[in-house]
């Protein structure tokens, strides 16, 4: 089954390097995606973390887009309760207008960090904030759609700068909640699978039964966002892979340090419990050779009648990172372009990869 494939970056630092290692690599890692095929490059939102660079997405695509030549560009998403929606608009606004056509603006509700985290945000930490997402979504969609009410206060903004197109507005979510908002506002959808693996089937197919057509679409869109690493063999693939599920686990403790080697990863995995087995129908990251993954992202692919997948890759080696998505991309048939692929090379700055330590 044909598929589009994109990528979520989340800028991962590793440990032994900085994070501004870790922009660069995204940078390099946006170019390999435009010349293998891949349909969009999306960065993340995070706040105060060691493990995630990308705290300010809507800077980081704009050197994307300067780096690239066709794929879509867009925020995966932009953590909308914690800004004012018109200054979102103009950010991405600007975007669509340095790279027309090319720019997606997803949006969600989570903080992108802790509590203390979103109070630094704030601008008024006088009282708690109230939880008005659907609110701030409208007041968003009408600036680029020019839709206020004609007594509306802000019907007589413009945002600017102008230009012939818009962002394209996605809603992003891990929850029932915004299977159900995206399906009310008539906008496409990216559950994010790698996140909260229980509830995808139930979500998507509440979004598509729930769907309302809009003037964003006509019929229902979703993607799902899941982890995938690639290599030659099956013991590589699942060495490589230590270091994402430590980065789990740690997360579950509130440990956001950069992510580990694969041979400390094992090592600190070792005095944990062992796993209990992953929830939901498939597990968050699908890990193994090119034709292992293939067979598991066409079931999946199938199942859930999907059109295109958004790929987050995270291994403590760059090179073996991006040699993940290459992988991918061949297994999946993308349309590789060879002049772009070309200039990647002669200009790449990655290290080799890192020779894989004893199992």
């Amino acid at each position: 089954m044909s598929v589009r494939l994109s990528i979520l970056d989340q800028s991962p630092v590793s440990e032994g390097s900085t994070p501004a290692e870790a922009i660069a690599r995204s940078v390099e890692l946006a170019r390999l995606g435009d010349s293998l095929g891949y349909h969009r490059f999306w960065m993340s939102e995070h706040h105060a973390m060691q493990t995630l660079a990308c705290t300010a997405p809507e800077i980081l695509l704009a050197r994307m887009g300067a780096e690239t030549q066709r794929i879509r560009l867009g925020s995966g998403g932009i953590m909308l309760p914690h800004y004012s929606a018109f200054k979102v608009a103009e950010q991405f606004q600007t975007l669509e207008a340095m790279y027309p056509g090319r720019v997606d603006l997803g949006v969600g509700r989570a903080p992108g960090g802790g509590p203390v985290e979103s109070l630094a945000l704030r601008r008024d930490r006088r009282m708690q904030p109230t939880d008005d997402f659907a609110d701030q979504l409208s007041e968003l969609l009408a600036y680029f759609g020019d839709d206020f009410p004609p007594q509306h206060p802000f019907a007589k903004l413009r945002v600017m700068p102008e230009s012939a197109g818009s962002p394209d507005v996605w809603l992003l979510g891990s929850s029932m909640w915004s299977a159900s908002a995206a399906a009310e506002f008539g906008l496409p959808y990216a559950f994010a699978h790698f996140f909260s693996p229980l509830p995808t089937r139930a979500a998507l197919a509440h979004y598509r039964q729930a769907f309302v057509p809009s003037m964003y679409r006509a019929q229902p869109e979703a993607v799902i966002a899941i982890g995938i690493i690639v290599a030659p063999t099956q013991e590589e693939a699942e060495y490589l892979s230590a270091s994402v599920r430590q980065l789990q686990q740690r997360i579950r403790r509130g440990d956001r340090r950069p992510v580990a080697s694969p041979q400390t990863a094992l090592e600190e995995l070792s005095g944990y419990p062992a796993d209990m087995g992953e929830e939901g129908e498939w597990p968050r990251y699908v890990v193994g050779t090119p034709e292992r993954v293939r067979e598991e992202l066409d079931l999946m692919v199938n199942a859930l009648d999907l059109d295109e997948l958004v790929i987050n890759t995270i291994t403590w080696d760059h090179a073996a990172r991006l040699r993940s998505y290459k992988l991918l991309a061949e297994a999946m048939d993308l349309r590789a372009s060879p002049e772009l692929l070309d200039a990647m090379q002669a200009a790449q700055t990655f290290e080799p990869l890192a020779a894989v330590g004893a199992r």
